[in-house]
């Protein structure tokens, strides 16, 4: 019965993560943060953090991702991990020992960030932070959490080492049955998160009711709520009540239900999904049987779904209608809530079976048992029932449209991948950004996605998200014009991260290490 629990769909990793945790008697990777304790110590020491030393970038153009704008023939130059000034090139003559990174002909924009990831789960996560670097990420919001996490960032012990971007923002533990099965819980839960110093709370799965209890919770405490719709409830009203932000188009049903012609049929059988409750008293071996479930599961949770989701998924999207779709974006701007909508993770689920994911750069660098575990899961995913494979083959070119349609409604977005974990392939930011102008997004709305939209997230417009004095000097070099091709946006020339300076050769080796280990940096 309870791997029974296990088996109902889920669009992304945080869905599997909660169908997990909610049954477990423990906080939800707790097991998996264990060894990350024990490894912090060898990952970095407790020593200060080191500061760059002066670093000139000449004759670069810098792109304002705020309006599109170029200023060629410019120097920046940066100094203990900020940009300290931005003038024309020649006009400041560095000292012999200083570092000069000649970028004529190149273009400099702001670092990357990845708003949607979940690297820190790796036990040794040195090579899933290399490899965000390689493709320019200089920043991550770090989707699942936990106490043990949070207590390492106190302490300065996150393994988090020099060639790797920097942890923007994480939550404690995912809220499930077990650590919110009842409003009371739910409204302890966030007030003991707030105290041990989470950013904001992650919704994974919970009743309706407890749901928007959340919500209310975190506005009265201050800290914000975000992460997944739950079947059963409107999206509207969540959009109303201050939910922070939306992960993966819903997941799920949900908007396509607040979209479609037959919503009320269908919401109503969304409330007739069977809830997940946390067992009543704790079960011998239950951790051990549960977790191995779940590390499969993990990898693609679309592979495991229920007959019913995807026919009320199918359905909704059937009668779509496009009047309904536009008043929930006119309520999304209205209400300020932000998408992060992980199209390769929508992907990579959905269309599994496609055969490029079998040479998709991602392989080699994976541990070998993890490319064992997601081809047995992609078999599994080949046997559904054929509606069911169509049902999936259709929602995904919807769903991408679907993102398109908000994004031009002035629904703000943020880029994210639901990866950094290297349970499978084709979840990189350069795919992300490959499916996004699929969609029709302009190379300058993905770079905003990337840059200044999640400054204006975290509120940061004045450390991050532009090449300005005063800002974190974090940096993409760049070997041609990224507002011309979104393909532009991934010819690296060089990546700056808190003022130290990485060429191509240097990405390029650090690639090589992570594929010599199949995952691993050390």
């Amino acid at each position: 019965m309870l791997m029974s629990l296990l088996m109902g769909s889920g669009p992304c990793p945080c869905c599997a993560y909660s169908r997990a945790a909610s049954l477990l008697p423990f906080w939800p990777f707790q097991s998996v943060r264990r060894p990350l304790v024990r490894g912090a110590s060898e990952s970095r020491s407790r020593a200060e953090p080191m500061l760059s030393e002066e670093l000139h970038i000449d004759g670069a153009t810098i792109v304002d991702p705020r309006d599109g704008g170029k200023t060629a023939g410019m120097t920046v130059i940066t100094q203990g991990g900020r940009i300290v000034d931005v003038v024309p090139v020649g006009s400041m003559r560095p000292r012999p020992s200083v570092q000069v990174v000649d970028a004529t002909g190149k273009f400099i924009v702001p670092g990357y960030n990845d708003m949607h990831s979940h690297v820190l789960e790796l036990e040794d996560p040195s090579g899933g932070l290399a490899l965000m670097l390689v493709e320019g990420v200089t920043g991550f919001r770090q989707m699942s959490g936990s106490p043990g996490l949070l207590e390492l960032r106190r302490n300065g012990d996150l393994p988090i080492g020099k060639e790797s971007p920097a942890l923007l923002e994480t939550p404690g533990s995912i809220l499930t049955p077990f650590n919110a099965g009842s409003v009371e819980e739910v409204v302890a839960e966030i007030r003991r998160q707030k105290d041990q110093g989470a950013d904001f709370v992650k919704l994974g799965l919970t009743s309706p009711e407890v749901f928007f209890a959340a919500i209310a919770e975190g506005k009265r405490v201050g800290i914000p709520i975000l992460g997944h719709l739950q079947e059963g409830t409107d999206a509207l009203e969540a959009s109303r009540a201050g939910f922070r932000s939306i992960e993966h188009l819903g997941p799920g049903s949900t908007i396509w239900v607040s979209c479609s012609s037959q919503e009320e049929m269908l919401r109503a059988d969304s409330y007739k999904r069977p809830f997940i409750k946390a067992p009543p008293i704790k079960i011998p071996f239950l951790e051990r049987l549960i977790m191995r479930r779940f590390r499969t599961l993990l990898i693609n949770p679309v592979a495991f779904a229920h007959p019913g989701d995807a026919a009320r998924l199918g359905l909704a999207i059937d009668t779509f209608s496009e009047a309904r779709c536009d008043s929930v974006a006119e309520h999304f701007v209205t209400d300020g809530i932000w998408h992060v909508p992980t199209l390769v993770r929508l992907r990579t689920q959905e269309l599994a079976d496609e055969p490029n994911y079998e040479r998709d750069e991602l392989l080699q660098y994976m541990p070998r048992e993890n490319v064992k575990k997601w081809r047995q899961v992609t078999e599994r995913f080949k046997k559904l029932p054929r509606d069911m494979l169509g049902t999936f083959r259709k929602a995904y070119p919807r769903q991408r449209a679907l993102a398109k349609r908000f994004a031009d409604s002035g629904v703000r977005m943020m880029v994210g991948t639901d990866g950094g974990a290297l349970m499978g392939p084709g979840l990189t930011l350069r795919q992300e950004f490959a499916e996004l102008a699929e969609a029709g997004f302009s190379p300058l709305k993905i770079l905003q996605m990337a840059t200044i939209n999640p400054a204006e997230y975290l509120g940061r417009r004045d450390t991050m998200g532009t090449i300005e004095r005063g800002r974190d000097a974090d940096m993409v070099l760049l070997d041609a014009d990224p507002l011309e091709r979104v393909e532009n946006l991934h010819r690296i020339a060089g990546v700056v991260r808190a003022g130290f300076y990485y060429s191509s050769r240097d990405l390029n080796a650090l690639r090589s290490r992570v594929a010599s280990t199949r995952g691993y940096l050390h």
